[in-house]
């Protein structure tokens, strides 16, 4: 029954498509319709573009009037964005009905999405409310995922989901979130790409790309916003009517004054005052700042133009105050508030920028600060290859020993002496992880790992993946079920530690989370950081190239997965002296020590 119902939606919709346009925006049919939900809105109510007149464009340019196809919008937070999003699905909803999809990072975001936001903004807002089916039960045509209507249909799933991506064919397309999609869904390749192919069928498609972007070389927001005419908005200075787009390093303030914070403008030099904000943004306007291919839009917008009782330049200032030290709070807000993504990785450093991070100690020493100790493992045909490196708060680190184990690998003696480096300590501290690289004598590395069941653990790379880490069980019974206790392979995301390791490379060694070497760390060591680099194809694929040999590279992206593994980012400060205070320490999932 269901098939033969979606069958026909399907066909009432492709007959839909025959008719004329409706002449009537989108920004048009939100000041006239929409009503923001009082559980999911700061400002309850009828609906106001004015109120954030920087959107009107980028709705219009969803609006059937647009020769645009495909709208992409990256942005900060508490601008209204998302709310695009809502306003395109309730005009097609009452004026323009064809099957749409949502798709959400996951399914369970999608579930959330559809009951605390879909679901009020549609019980809220009459003439949606008249065409959606109340949700009564499963076969009332209005569930959790799929809201049914009159010439068409709207599914909501998430990018986790090859199945919810691949289904029938789709005219409207709104990707919310993309930054938080999966790499890869289910083995069948990009989730924006599958869920894209649905749209071919349709010549009067909509696809509107929206996103908070995240990490720089890995972010589809940004890459697809520089491929479009890559807008900005243009607003006017109050005292020399000069336009120029707001931009953080012209927000200025006294010091240690954030209250004080106005917008420099660089035509005339005189700063101006928040209060101005209204009267810029209502005569503001969109200015391409590239050549695009006429068919792709492209927005940029940053929280610096939150409307007035928003989010002010003052509280971003405070905010930028209380983070600017903090590596992991500064990304957050780079992303949130500039809406840019976060340089975690940028260019290879030069070797001797690696010289450069060595302190006052030496090689198996542990210096102030160390709480956790992880090991990485790289093998090769006649060595090990190894690393072990101390963990503190936010994620500061220091090499503790690095060096080479010479013999077979195919024999048991190196790996004596690997047992020997993993059992012997290091003053009052123990290694609690070693990652063991499983590409060369994975067996010989999986035999290592059961004697030392939970601290050695094999692992084996991918150059990108869903999660950074994932795991699975690899001893199983001949009829295909785990053994109980059996060993897990973790699979890690090579690009991803790698070029986390490259970007703790860069970072000053007096700041959170700064990277650290012993005072006798070879040259060896220090080139071998930096003997590999990402090439980026015209398609955007990422590849590390090897300059010569990266054997300690490997280490350390296996000692960032570990340190990942354990979750050190969430280490306290220890007040401790040089060597570890003696007595029992508590571990709960290296979150709590």
């Amino acid at each position: 029954m269901q098939v033969n119902r979606t069958e026909a939606i399907y066909l009432e919709a492709w007959a839909e498509g025959w008719k004329p346009d409706p002449d009537i925006t989108v920004s048009q049919w939100a000041d006239e319709f929409r009503f923001l939900p009082k559980k999911a809105s700061a400002e309850p109510g009828r609906w106001r573009t004015s109120r954030t007149p920087y959107l009107r464009e980028i709705m219009d340019s969803l609006s059937p009037q647009s020769k645009i196809e495909r709208v992409v919008f990256m942005k900060g937070a508490q601008i209204g964005g998302t709310e695009i999003g809502f306003n395109w699905l309730g005009f097609i909803i009452h004026f323009c009905p064809g099957p749409a999809l949502m798709v959400q990072p996951t399914v369970d975001i999608a579930k959330r999405v559809s009951k605390q936001r879909l679901a009020p903004s549609i019980d809220e807002t009459p003439v949606l409310r008249e065409r959606v089916a109340e949700a009564r039960s499963r076969d009332s045509g209005n569930t959790m995922f799929v809201k049914e209507f009159t010439g068409g249909m709207l599914i909501l799933t998430g990018a986790n989901s090859a199945v919810g991506l691949r289904s029938m064919p789709i005219r409207f397309l709104f990707l919310d979130e993309v930054d938080g999609y999966p790499g890869d869904v289910d083995g069948e390749g990009d989730p924006v790409s599958l869920a894209e192919k649905r749209t071919d069928t349709f010549s009067r498609k909509k696809i509107f790309i929206v996103s908070t972007p995240k990490i720089k070389g890995f972010s589809r927001i940004e890459s697809e916003y520089l491929a479009t005419d890559r807008r900005r908005y243009f607003v006017p200075c109050p005292h020399c009517k000069e336009y120029d787009w707001i931009r953080w390093p012209n927000i200025q303030w006294d010091e240690e004054r954030p209250e004080t914070a106005s917008l420099l403008c660089e035509a005339c030099g005189s700063l101006i005052e928040e209060h101005h904000k209204t009267f810029m943004l209502d005569q503001g306007y969109w200015r391409p700042t590239a050549k695009g291919d006429g068919r792709t839009a492209g927005f940029h917008l940053s929280s610096l133009y939150s409307p007035l009782g928003w989010r002010s330049w003052a509280n971003i200032a405070r905010e930028f105050l209380v983070s600017k030290n903090d590596p992991a709070k500064l990304k957050t807000w780079v992303n949130t508030v500039l809406g840019e993504t976060w340089q975690e990785r940028g260019d290879v450093p030069e070797w001797q920028r690696v010289v450069d991070l060595k302190a006052p100690y030496r090689s198996g020493e542990i210096p102030k600060g160390v709480i956790i100790i992880t090991a990485g493992v790289d093998v090769q045909k006649n060595r090990l290859y190894y690393a072990v490196r101390g963990w503190g708060a936010a994620s500061e680190s220091w090499l503790i020993e690095h060096g080479e184990l010479y013999g077979d690998t195919d024999q048991p003696d190196v790996w004596g002496q690997l047992s020997l480096v993993l059992e012997g300590g290091f003053g009052d501290f123990n290694i609690m992880k070693m990652l063991i690289d499983t590409g060369y004598r994975a067996d010989a590395v999986y035999e290592f790992c059961r004697r030392h069941p939970g601290r050695a653990i094999p692992v084996k790379g991918h150059d990108r993946q869903e999660k950074p880490l994932k795991s699975a069980t690899i001893d199983i019974t001949v009829r295909g079920k785990t053994i109980k206790n059996g060993l897990q392979l973790w699979h890690v995301d090579t690009d991803y530690f790698k070029s986390w390791v490259h970007g703790r490379l860069n970072w000053d060694t007096t700041q959170p989370g700064a990277w650290h070497l012993p005072e006798d760390t070879t040259d060896d060591y220090c080139r071998q950081l930096v003997n590999e680099s990402v090439v980026v194809s015209p398609n955007g694929k990422r590849t590390w190239k090897e300059h010569g040999a990266n054997h300690y590279l490997d280490c350390e992206m296996l000692n960032a997965g570990a340190a990942y593994m354990l979750q050190v980012h969430r280490l306290r400060p220890k007040g401790a002296s040089v060597q570890a205070a003696t007595g029992r320490r508590v571990i709960s999932k290296g979150i709590e020590i």
